[in-house]
């Protein structure tokens, strides 16, 4: 005797439910609250700070040149935040290493021009 087709598709429901439920248990969310928290204190700068002038433009857009024509960057040092403005260059975000963090800071100081280069990398801990 064959089951009824809706006790089977029941069956098989309910056990995808159960096993993706014990899947989500293992995979535990970031928890960026401090992160946030400071970004919306308003006293670090974030992308939104970013100058229009054509001189911030251009600082920004030479070190974002340099940064992505250096392979030895991992994409995530690649995807870093470089905020130009007021004659201040911000670097934000999370690289993998102590030396990519050197290095962008090195790349940014170089294509800065007069622009003070202020580092707020963080490399990333596992």
């Amino acid at each position: 005797m064959k089951p009824p087709l809706n006790s089977l598709r029941l069956a098989l429901t309910a056990l995808t439910a159960f096993s993706l439920a014990a899947f989500a248990d293992d995979q535990k969310p970031a928890d960026n609250t401090a992160k946030n928290e400071r970004d919306r204190s308003g006293e670090t700068k974030t992308p939104l700070d970013q100058s229009n002038r054509p001189e911030d433009l251009k600082i920004t857009q030479d070190i974002r040149k340099a940064v992505m024509a250096d392979d030895s960057l991992s994409m995530t040092a690649k995807n870093v935040k470089i905020i130009t403005a007021g004659g201040n260059v911000t670097l934000r975000g999370p690289v993998n290493t102590d030396d990519e963090k050197k290095k962008i800071a090195a790349l940014a100081k170089a294509n800065a021009g007069q622009a003070q280069v202020i580092d707020q990398l963080e490399v990333k801990t596992k």
